[in-house]
C-alpha cells in the first residue's frame, strides 16, 4: 500500500487512507488495508481497529466498509487470536478480539443485508469460540451481542440454528455470567486483567468506576445471552432444550440490574416461551415461577404487561389452568382496574374477562377452582356488575353513597389517630363497599389507607394487594406515591428486595414532583427513611450478592465493598405522612382525565405512627 502522507512515519497508515481524497484510490486502498491486515504483525495494529470500532459505533449503517471486506478481516482476526497466542500477547493485541467482535455486532444490529454479509463472510465459527469462553467474559459479552444480532433476522437465523452449540451455550452463559464476572473481576481485585480495566473505563480510571461499569457490562452479558435464547424460543423444536427446570426457576431473577432497565430480562423470555403451548406446560409446573409471575405482574416496571401476558395465558390454556389459577388470580384480581398499560387496552376488562371464563369453566368440568379463588373472582365479577347498575343510578343518589362512604372513611381516620388499626382497617372496607365504583380518586384513598393499615397490622400481603389496588385505580397509572411506598415496605416485610426497591425509587421519583407538603423533597432532599431503605435493598438486591455469597463475601476496595460486603441494621425507618387527609369532606366526583387531587380533610396521626417498626425478614 502506498504512502499517503509524507508527514506519517507508519507507511500504509490506515488514517492517512482515510484521508486519500480519490474516492476510487480510496476504496482500493481500504480493500488492500483488509485484506493485508490479518497477515500482519507490525506494532500498533490495535490503532486502526479501534478506530474501525469507533466509526461502526458511529456510522453502524454505513455500507462502505462492508463492502470493501471488514466483516472478512474482523473474523480472521479473531481467530487469529484464538489460534496465535504469541501474536496475542504481543503489543496491544489483547484488544483486538474484542473490538472486532463488537464492530461486527455493531454493523449487524440494524441492517438484514449486512447481518447477510457477516454470514456469508464466516463470522459466526469464532465468534463462537468467543461465546464458549476460548478468552475471557469480556470478549464474550461481544461475542452474544453480535450473535444475538444475527438471530434476530429470519435470513440469518437458519445459520445460527446450524451450529447447535450456540443455544447451550448461550444458556450456561445466562446462569453463570454473575458469577463469572464477579470470581474474575470483583472477587479478586489484584488479579484484574489490566486490559479489562481499560475498556471498562476508557482510561478514565479508578477502582470505584471500574467496579460500576463491571457491573453494568455483567448485567449486558446475562441480557444479551437472554436475547440470544429469546430468539431460539420463537421455534417450537428449541423449547424442550430451553424449558428444563434448572433454568427456568432462575429466569425471574434474571432482570438484569436496573442498569438495564428497559430490557425485558427473564421476563421477556419467559412470555416468549408462555406464548407457545409447548413451554406453557413447564412453566406451569414451576411453582416458583408462577409465585413471580404474580409479583411482577404487580409491580410498577416496564415489564409487568409481560408478565400478566404469562398468567393469562396459562390460565387460558386448559392444561395448565388448574395448576396456576389458585396462585393468579389474586395477583389478576388486584389488577382488574387498570385502564390501558402502554400499548394494552382495556388490559382490565381482559384480566375479568379471562377469569370469568374460568369460572364458567369450572362448571364444565375443566379445572376446579378452590373456594377461596372461586370467592375472589364473584367478588370482582360484582363489583364490575355494579358499576353497570351504578350508571343509572341518579346523580343525587350517588352522591349520597359518595358522602356516605366519607363519614365512615372519616371515623376510619379517626379510629387510626387513637390508635384501634384493626378498628380503623375496617371502616375503610365499609367505605369501599360505600364508595361508587366511579370515584376512583376516593377508591385509591381508602385502599392506600387500609394498606398503611395492614402494615402496622403485619400482614404484608393484604398491605400489597391493597396498595396494588390503589395504583391502578390512580391517573396516571402507578404514580400515587403514597401506595409505592406502602408496598415498598411491604414488600421489604416479605423480603422481596428487588420489588421493595422499585417501588421505593419510584416513590422518590414521584415525591420529587408533589406538591404534598408532606411529601415534596424539600431543597431537593431524597427523605431520610427512602434514602435508608434504598440502600438496604440495593445491597439485597445488588446483582453479584449470590455469587458474592457462593464464594464467601465481597473482596472491593472503598464504598463498593462497605455497601455490599455487610449488613446494617434497617428494620426501622420513618414512613410517609400516613394519612391522606383534608378540609371540608367535600370533592365532586371527576373524569379519569381530572387532576391528581385526593379527598380533602384526611386528620393527621399522631407520631408514634409515624414510625411503625417493620422487622427485616
Amino acid at each position: 500500500m502506498d504512502k499517503v502522507s509524507s508527514d506519517c512515519p507508519y507507511p500504509g497508515c490506515f488514517f492517512c487512507v482515510m484521508k486519500e481524497g480519490n474516492p476510487s484510490k480510496r476504496r482500493a486502498s481500504i480493500l488492500k488495508f483488509f485484506r493485508e491486515l490479518p497477515s500482519q504483525d507490525d506494532d500498533g495494529q490495535v490503532l486502526p481497529i479501534s478506530g474501525l470500532w469507533n466509526t461502526a459505533m458511529a456510522h453502524p449503517n454505513d455500507q462502505e466498509f462492508i463492502d470493501l471486506g471488514i466483516f472478512e478481516c474482523m473474523a480472521a482476526l479473531i481467530w487469529k487470536g484464538l489460534k496465535n497466542r504469541r501474536w496475542l500477547a504481543h503489543d496491544q493485541n489483547i484488544y483486538i478480539p474484542y473490538y472486532a467482535a463488537h464492530i461486527i455486532g455493531s454493523y449487524t444490529m440494524n441492517m438484514e443485508e449486512f447481518a447477510d454479509s457477516a454470514v456469508h463472510a464466516g463470522v459466526i465459527p469464532p465468534l463462537v469460540e468467543l461465546l464458549s469462553g476460548r478468552l475471557t467474559w469480556v470478549e464474550q459479552r461481544v461475542a452474544v451481542r453480535a450473535l444475538g444480532h444475527l438471530a434476530t433476522y429470519s435470513s440469518t437465523f437458519p445459520a445460527l440454528a446450524s451450529h447447535g452449540e450456540i443455544l447451550e451455550l448461550s444458556i450456561q452463559l445466562a446462569m453463570s455470567s454473575l458469577e463469572i464476572v464477579y470470581s474474575h473481576f470483583y472477587q479478586y481485585v489484584d488479579r484484574r486483567l489490566s486490559y479489562h480495566c481499560d475498556l471498562l473505563t476508557r482510561g478514565m480510571g479508578g477502582v470505584e468506576m471500574e467496579s460500576r461499569k463491571a457491573e453494568e457490562w455483567a448485567s449486558q452479558l446475562q441480557c444479551w445471552s437472554l436475547q440470544l435464547i429469546n430468539c431460539f424460543a420463537f421455534k417450537p423444536e428449541f423449547l424442550q432444550t430451553i424449558c428444563k427446570p434448572e433454568f427456568l426457576i432462575k429466569l425471574p431473577g434474571m432482570w438484569g440490574g436496573l442498569v438495564n432497565e428497559n430490557s425485558p430480562a427473564g421476563i421477556g423470555l419467559l412470555r416468549t416461551i408462555c406464548h407457545h403451548k409447548l413451554g406453557r406446560g413447564p412453566v406451569a409446573s414451576c411453582t416458583g415461577i408462577i409465585e413471580a409471575l404474580c409479583n411482577i405482574a404487580r409491580s410498577s416496571d416496564d415489564w409487568q404487561y409481560m408478565a400478566i401476558d404469562c398468567l393469562l395465558w396459562l390460565l387460558q390454556d386448559p392444561s395448565t389452568c388448574h395448576k396456576v389459577i389458585d396462585k393468579a388470580v389474586p395477583a389478576l384480581v388486584d389488577l382488574a382496574e387498570i385502564s390501558a398499560l402502554g400499548d394494552h387496552k382495556k388490559l382490565g376488562d381482559t384480566i375479568v374477562s379471562v377469569l370469568q371464563e374460568c369460572i364458567q369453566s369450572q362448571g364444565n368440568g375443566r379445572n376446579s377452582l378452590s373456594n377461596r379463588t372461586k370467592e375472589q373472582i364473584e367478588e370482582l365479577l360484582n363489583s364490575r356488575q355494579r358499576l353497570k347498575w351504578e350508571k343509572s343510578m341518579p346523580k343525587e343518589d350517588l352522591h349520597i353513597k359518595q358522602a356516605a362512604a366519607l363519614v365512615v372513611k372519616l371515623e376510619g381516620n379517626s379510629l387510626f389517630s387513637s390508635g384501634n388499626i384493626s378498628g380503623a382497617a375496617s371502616k375503610y372496607s365499609e367505605a369501599l363497599a360505600l364508595c361508587p365504583m366511579r370515584s376512583k380518586k376516593e377508591r385509591v384513598v381508602l385502599y392506600s389507607n387500609r394498606a398503611q393499615c395492614y402494615l402496622l397490622l403485619q400482614q404484608p400481603l393484604f398491605a400489597i394487594s391493597d396498595a396494588t389496588r390503589a395504583l391502578c385505580l390512580h391517573n396516571p397509572l402507578n404514580r400515587h406515591a403514597k401506595s409505592l411506598w406502602r408496598r415498598a415496605q411491604a414488600y421489604d416485610m416479605l423480603g422481596l428486595a428487588k420489588e421493595s426497591l422499585l417501588d421505593a425509587i419510584l416513590f422518590i421519583n414521584e415525591c420529587s414532583q408533589s406538591n404534598d407538603p408532606d411529601l415534596s423533597l424539600r431543597q431537593n432532599k431524597v427523605p431520610d427513611y427512602a434514602e435508608r431503605l434504598v440502600k438496604k435493598q440495593m445491597r439485597a438486591a445488588w446483582l453479584f450478592r449470590e455469587a458474592a455469597i457462593k464464594h464467601g463475601g465481597v473482596h472491593c476496595e472503598g464504598d463498593a465493598g462497605d455497601m455490599y460486603g455487610r449488613e446494617t441494621d434497617d428494620s426501622e425507618w420513618e414512613t410517609a405522612s400516613e394519612s391522606d387527609i383534608g378540609n371540608d369532606g367535600r370533592d365532586e366526583m371527576g373524569d379519569d382525565d381530572d387532576d391528581d387531587s385526593e379527598w380533602k380533610n384526611e386528620d393527621e396521626r399522631k407520631d408514634k405512627y409515624d414510625k411503625p417498626s417493620i422487622k427485616e425478614p
